[in-house]
């Protein structure tokens, strides 16, 4: 009896949500995880999917091979996540962490908005507005490793406890544990025990949004 084909198997769909699903687990958009393999970092982008005649593209055995070298990913492992990419799985506007304080990026609500985005793939978030910051370097530890990426969801409710993402009137784009917000006031705890906490006037914040989700 012959094999069938992968293609005969799976979906084209199946196969590129399981490969931003594995750049999502290793802590990395897709083009990040095609300049991590050696490859070209446009190798993975949505673009490169379909050619200029609308046909499908499918990845290269070796390029998917030089990802699952890259991320210690086994055949078993990637395979198990083209089974996950059966269920709904959607990608989300990413930037850096740092890049978020930069105008551009926001509007006045919190949502992303802009072309200047990347891309990563993520389980399926009821939140539209839902998107990604990926933390460099070691300035928010222990809370926070470099290459962390955190969903953050501009439309989840906020509860005591929770983490969030928070930007001043100032400019200034902040991570930390909500303690209290009432009509007046947002009390907020650091992450970092060596900083404060803070308190923030309701009018000096411009929008809340809960940090849902970090890749450790």
């Amino acid at each position: 009896m012959s094999t069938p084909s992968p293609s005969a198997m799976l979906t084209h769909t199946q196969i590129w949500d399981a490969i931003d699903a594995l750049a999502a687990r290793a802590g990395t958009s897709p083009s990040g995880l095609a300049k991590r393999a050696g490859l070209d970092p446009t190798t993975f982008n949505k673009s490169k999917r379909v050619t200029p005649d609308q046909r499908q593209r499918w990845p290269s055995t070796e390029s998917v091979a030089k990802c699952l070298a890259a991320t210690s990913t086994t055949v078993d492992q990637f395979v198990a996540l083209i089974g996950a990419s059966r269920g709904p799985v959607r990608t989300v506007p990413m930037i850096g962490f740092a890049q978020a304080a930069d105008p551009g990026y926001f509007d006045a609500r919190g949502f992303p908005e802009g072309d200047r985005w990347d891309e990563t793939g993520f389980p399926a978030t009821e939140d539209r507005h839902a998107y990604a910051l990926e933390i460099s370097g070691d300035a928010m530890r222990p809370a926070y490793r470099d290459a962390t990426i955190l969903l953050v969801s501009p439309n989840a409710a906020i509860r005591r406890g929770d983490r969030v993402l928070a930007k001043t009137r100032s400019g200034e784009v902040v991570a930390a544990e909500l303690k209290r917000k009432s009509a007046k006031t947002i009390e907020l705890a650091s992450l970092d025990p060596a900083q404060p906490d803070r308190m923030l006037a309701s009018e000096d914040c411009l929008w809340i949004a809960r940090i849902m989700w970090a890749s450790q």
